[in-house]
């Protein structure tokens, strides 16, 4: 049922304690005394504690015992015994962070009423916080490009190590996924992954989230610092993180320590950090917005996440473990892309990047048609605003050009679409368009359109000369 430690320096008291909660299916340590309680705490964290205030011979008494226990380990529930109780004594306990205090001579059916209730309580907490914990975004990368290979070749370095990491990218990208592959590949990945979106929580109840509270009538709260102890924090969009709250932070990542909002002593935490942003924090810390020191404790391995635009040979891989996952966990029907549809995604302009690719399909496997596969049409009507009639739509700027400009325009819009789309492979592009590739080459050159590098695949774009001469 559960790992109880008795510490009493009445050895007939805690034999009997003992005794009794073996009777009740328990399994039971004992302990005479503070270096006997603390070594057993040390070798394994019992699930509850039954603890004596006055303890003879001891280094520390009851009450220094209880501060030491909430301070390194929170979730454990204590239960006073004394003596010599008075309401003094009792307040102090429970200010302390003791679940309840109990008078000697006690009552052995009172003490296992208490005993039981501290123990659901405590079991009510724990689910409570693996609940919070529950992966809402899966560690699973999903991808085959070049810049997808990069990124997770990067993100499998970090992995072995415990070096703070960086993630930059557009919003959307998925850098909560990357941060989650980190923990899940670690030696952290049996310990908590704990997630702080630093623009959801008012600034001034963040150091309170972080760091918890200690009050007399609630007793100790611990906080996500405290939730995360041995595995990974996550601070999502860090320069979200109001500026009083990040000296606080930088105090801790130089310490791992900290004091709870309210409470005097120090709380230890073995936490690997990784954070994110979409931002330049440079032009952050110029503005004033942002500590440089919290910057450069945080960027010791800086790795970029790169957008959709970047990575468009992926959309459709991506869309259908979209479709498989929606299945999973929504009932939505399982259905296959068309040729014309995977092309689509693959040139429609998805600025929310990964996050808005999947609201496109879960918007078309909510509302689209009942055949086997998705088309082009429903696409279209999900994100484009198609013409009823399914006439294309012209856009207002191309609409009032003259007929040559307008399609030198569409024409370097189109074949940008279609290079990157292929991840700059010039081939392939020259062999979806329907054009040889030195004739490809030709128009590409006369439209300013050239490849580069960037985020290790090959991106198109417009040369800046040409644009210039625009």
């Amino acid at each position: 049922m559960g790992d109880i430690l008795i510490t009493d320096d009445e050895r007939d008291i805690r034999e009997l304690i003992g005794d009794i909660l073996r009777d009740e299916g328990f399994s039971v340590r004992l302990a005479a005394n503070s270096e006997e309680c603390m070594g057993a705490i040390e070798q394994e964290p019992p699930a509850l504690m039954i603890l004596d205030i006055w303890l003879k011979d001891s280094k520390m008494d009851g009450i220094d015992i209880l501060k030491a226990v909430k301070r390194d380990r929170p979730e454990i529930p204590v239960v006073i015994i004394s003596g010599h109780g008075n309401i003094e004594i009792a307040v102090a306990a429970i200010k302390q962070g003791a679940y309840d205090f109990i008078e000697k001579p006690f009552n052995i059916d009172q003490l296992l009423v208490v005993i039981r209730r501290a123990m659901e309580t405590s079991r009510l907490r724990r689910e409570n916080s693996e609940l919070r914990r529950k992966d809402v975004t899966t560690a699973e990368m999903i991808g085959s490009s070049a810049a997808f290979k990069a990124l997770r070749a990067q993100l499998d370095k970090v992995t072995r190590s415990n070096g703070r990491v960086m993630l930059t990218g557009p919003a959307g990208a998925g850098k909560e996924v990357a941060a989650r592959y980190i923990h899940a590949n670690s030696n952290r990945a049996n310990a908590p992954f704990i997630s702080v979106n630093s623009a959801s929580i008012e600034p001034e109840r963040m150091e309170e989230v972080l760091f918890g509270r200690e009050a007399g009538d609630r007793g100790v709260e611990p906080g996500l610092l405290e939730e995360a102890n041995g595995g990974v924090l996550y601070f999502d969009e860090i320069a979200d993180m109001p500026l009083g709250t990040q000296s606080k932070i930088l105090r801790v990542l130089v310490d791992q320590q900290f004091q709870r909002v309210g409470g005097s002593d120090k709380v230890r935490v073995d936490i690997r950090v990784i954070s994110s942003t979409n931002r330049n924090l440079q032009d952050e810390i110029d503005a004033g917005n942002f500590r440089q020191e919290l910057y450069h404790r945080l960027n010791v391995v800086p790795i970029r996440v790169p957008g959709l635009d970047e990575r468009r040979e992926d959309i459709p891989e991506l869309a259908r473990h979209f479709i498989e996952s929606l299945n999973a966990s929504q009932g939505l029907p399982v259905r296959e892309l068309s040729e014309e549809a995977e092309a689509l995604l693959q040139t429609m302009h998805l600025p929310g990047n990964v996050r808005q690719l999947k609201n496109v399909i879960e918007r078309v496997l909510i509302l689209g048609d009942s055949g086997e596969l998705i088309g082009v049409r429903e696409l279209e009507g999900a994100e484009r605003g198609e013409a009823d009639d399914g006439r294309v739509v012209l856009s207002g700027a191309l609409a009032t050009l003259p007929l040559r400009e307008a399609r030198e325009l569409f024409e370097r819009e189109y074949l940008l679409t279609q290079i990157n789309r292929f991840g700059g492979n010039i081939s392939r592009t020259a062999t979806f368009v329907g054009m040889e590739r030195s004739a490809l080459h030709r128009k590409l050159k006369s439209l300013g359109v050239v490849t580069s590098s960037k985020a290790g695949t090959r991106v198109a774009h417009v040369e800046e000369a040409s644009q210039a001469a625009e």
